[in-house]
């Protein structure tokens, strides 16, 4: 059995259940532990962790296999395995800064979604679906429907010169906005692919793709 040592930079929403993301400490590579579910979804039951609940910047250690599904177009994609899990304390912003970049495309392109296509034309390895980026100029917007009273936070970055805004999915940063909170304009945000969708109106003719997601927020001190 091998153990991953993470720092989690993302625990968001997926199908009623969680997406959890970080970077392995050791290589210093991308680590999306996944379940054997259809979309490799995480239950809070699978966190075997005595009662935690992570959060972002904590580090822990998790049994893990080499590889995991990668549903046709992920790579860091690893398998949960029994066992328990460790929370072996936590970071702060500025361990983590080597690792956020300040990229002209955000995960390829400046559109709002990459094609699975896009992503099996590259080699397994160079598949990217998680990126942590840093914004300087972070800002939110409800774009709720007038037919609903759930908040639908959307946050803007720039991407190829483009100016793109897409959904938050980072729950604790979620809840915070709908409470009032306003967002710091200078932030560290985990990027990451959804599994592929194709909303209702588009064309029947189209493919579902890949959209961007923030799937993280952590927020930097002011300077």
């Amino acid at each position: 059995m091998s153990m991953a040592r993470i720092v989690v930079l993302a625990n968001s929403w997926k199908n009623q259940e969680w997406c959890l993301a970080g970077i392995d400490l050791d290589t210093e590579k991308w680590i999306r532990p996944v379940t054997g579910l259809d979309d490799g979804r995480i239950r809070q039951t699978d966190m075997k962790l005595g009662g935690h609940f992570p959060v972002l910047l904590d580090v822990l250690e998790i049994p893990l296999d080499s590889s995991g599904p990668d549903f046709d177009f992920e790579s860091e994609n690893r398998t949960i395995l029994p066992g328990r899990w460790y929370h072996r304390g936590k970071l702060t912003p500025e361990d983590i800064r080597k690792y956020a970049k300040r990229p002209y495309y955000v995960l390829y392109n400046h559109r709002k979604y990459v094609t699975p296509k896009e992503l099996q034309q590259k080699p397994f390895e160079k598949r990217v679906t998680l990126q942590l980026i840093r914004v300087d100029s972070f800002k939110v917007r409800d774009a709720r429907r007038e037919s609903t009273d759930k908040p639908n936070w959307k946050g803007s970055i720039l991407s190829g010169g483009r100016k793109l805004e897409v959904g938050i999915t980072d729950p604790v940063y979620f809840e915070r906005l709908s409470g009032g909170h306003k967002p710091s304009p200078s932030c560290f945000l985990t990027m990451s692919l959804s599994m592929p969708y194709k909303p209702p109106d588009w064309d029947k003719d189209e493919k579902p793709v890949c959209w961007k997601l923030i799937s993280g927020v952590i927020e930097l001190p002011k300077q």
